[in-house]
């Protein structure tokens, strides 16, 4: 429990000027769960952009009447945020947009630059200003400065991608086309579909899709530029098959909607193989199994059906409170888990529960989820994870924090079980990860695999949000 997403991103490509915004704002709340600091539509009208962009959830953004005055159009591009890089503020929240001597354009990402320090260094050596402290607009000001000198807006970003590294999901729109391209390793997911009326959408999710009645076409290949445009869709694939397919595997544990379906691979079904999995290597003498909501639940009942321990409710998740990460530190975070989680005595009492989850990052939230079931009555508690052990942080846009603050780097299992109080404590066998994503390549590096590009040397969050004497110091 408490790892963050990044973001979701969603466009949509209409051959004829239509009404955009209620489309967008439903593709936006089907991935609400990919990002809960902020969001932001911009409706293009033949080359005219009108945008609208705040802090908050897609429903509390956007109110009918909000919806209602955006003007038609033929493309547009939305975005729900929850930033690796730079922090919760207004002038972060995507998508981002830039006026240049071509024309505009507006950009929706999701992932994380593992280079983003570099380029940005170099770009204000060259007089370029920042407005934001995310390395999304970093990736704008490489795009538009190719443009510059480019035939075309596809052109520009393929040039760019030769000089990006790490992970991005972008959909991308220009006065006249919308682009979707993923980075060469395929870090994060992005897939397209097509209405019957013969728009064409760009979605993190396959759950998107079906959220606004599109018809799943097929994801984006790591590495490919898909242009949507007068002249119909083309795809570019310079960028295919040049690196090492890394698909981010905690995608199927927890980041995606149980919904969705990403390589030809259902989540929900990886997510039951996962519980049947736990069930085989740290089986648990019990009366009932339960997970975490939400994401513990689908692991939760493969590892029933596969231990032949009854499946219960046994936590209840107050709907209306944001997720635990939201706050900003770890004794609020802590503390609001009681507030977020209550457990149903009548289910848990005087019996041995076996509790599902997919993740311990620090421990203090999982350790208070085993006080509540206590609490209520469970007799005994044996912890189960989806995931192996988190022990090296992510770059790629995830935020799993530095090593410090992982419990598993400081601690062993018998420890941390010991630490939150549990009875047992079960992790997923890091060497059983390929069977939840067959045939997939995919990174491992949190949980102990190799990093697929060069580690970042600033990995600070804030690190383009430094006091003034700090900036001098970096700059000296």
């Amino acid at each position: 429990m408490g790892i963050h997403e990044e973001c979701g991103v969603f466009g949509i490509y209409s051959p004829a000027r239509c009404q955009l915004a209620e489309t967008v704002y439903y593709g936006m709340y089907a991935l609400q769960h990919r990002g809960q600091e902020s969001c932001g539509i911009v409706i293009n009208d033949d080359g005219i952009f009108s945008a609208h962009k705040d802090l908050g959830l897609v429903e509390e953004v956007f109110s009918h009447e909000l919806l209602s005055r955006f003007p038609d159009g033929n493309i547009a591009v939305g975005h729900v945020r929850y930033g690796t890089t730079g922090g919760t503020n207004r002038n972060n929240c995507q998508p981002v947009e830039v006026n240049h001597l071509k024309g505009r354009m507006a950009l929706a990402h999701n992932g994380n630059l593992s280079n983003a320090a570099e380029l940005r260094r170099e770009l204000e050596l060259s007089g370029a200003i920042f407005h934001t402290t995310s390395d999304s607009e970093t990736i704008a000001y490489i795009i538009t400065r190719e443009r510059l000198h480019s035939a075309s807006v596809e052109e520009a970003l393929n040039k760019a991608m030769y000089t990006l590294d790490g992970a991005y999901s972008l959909v991308i729109m220009s006065p006249q086309k919308m682009l979707c391209c993923r980075d060469p390793y395929g870090f994060r997911p992005l897939c397209i579909g097509k209405t019957k009326d013969g728009k064409y959408i760009a979605a993190s999710e396959s759950c998107a899709l079906e959220a606004v009645g599109c018809e799943f076409v097929r994801d984006v290949r790591p590495g490919e530029i898909i242009v949507f445009g007068p002249d119909g869709i083309r795809s570019i694939k310079d960028h295919c098959e040049k690196k090492k397919e890394s698909f981010c595997i905690f995608e199927y544990i927890y980041f995606s909607r149980p919904d969705s379906v990403i390589n030809g691979i259902s989540v929900h079904s990886s997510r039951l193989k996962a519980g049947e999995i736990l069930a085989e290597t740290h089986p648990a003498d019990a009366d009932l199994v339960i997970g975490a909501p939400d994401s513990g639940l689908d692991a939760a009942l493969g590892f029933s059906r596969r231990s032949g321990t009854p499946y219960g409710i046994g936590l209840i998740k107050n709907k209306y409170i944001g997720r635990t990460f939201i706050s900003p530190g770890q004794k609020s975070r802590v503390e609001g888990v009681r507030i977020k989680l209550s457990a149903i005595s009548s289910a848990v009492k005087g019996k041995r529960i076996i509790l599902v989850d997919d993740s311990i990052v620090r421990g203090n939230t999982m350790g208070r989820v085993v006080s509540i079931l206590k609490e209520a009555g469970a007799k005994e508690v044996h912890v189960r994870i989806s995931s192996p052990p988190f022990i090296h942080p992510c770059y790629y846009g995830t935020d799993i924090d530095s090593e410090e603050n992982l419990i598993a780097c400081r601690h062993t299992v018998p420890e941390i079980s010991e630490l939150i109080g549990a009875d047992s404590l079960g992790y997923f066998p890091p060497e059983r990860l390929s069977e939840l994503a067959p045939g997939c390549g995919f990174c491992n590096a949190c949980f102990g695999g190799p990093y697929p590009t060069p580690i970042p040397i600033d990995t600070r969050k804030d690190r383009y949000e430094l006091k003034l004497s700090e900036r001098i110091k970096q700059c000296t």
